[in-house]
């Protein structure tokens, strides 16, 4: 099963990396990362795959959201089916 990840909030150094080392501890694999920096606040959007993971998909999305509060960051996980219905027009 694929889903979208969305990390935004203020840019530092290691953001990247920490949300990657978070993501390899449950064996989600990041089948595509786009990121940018629009003005000072940091944006990305990752797809993965969690079909191989070794929790569930709701330790997985309390881990990353744990993760995004610690970060100072809101960082949220969609079901790839969830997140294409809901933008479609």
């Amino acid at each position: 099963m694929r889903a979208i990840i969305t990390v935004i909030g203020p840019d530092r150094v290691g953001i990247i990396a920490e949300v990657c080392t978070l993501l390899a501890k449950y064996n989600v694999n990041v089948v595509d990362l786009s990121q940018t920096i629009m003005d000072s606040f940091f944006t990305m959007t990752v797809l993965v795959n969690i079909g191989a993971a070794n929790a569930s998909f709701d330790t997985i999305r309390d881990a990353l959201i744990q993760k995004g509060e610690a970060m100072g960051l809101s960082i949220r996980i969609q079901r790839e089916d969830i997140f294409t219905a809901m933008h479609k027009i």
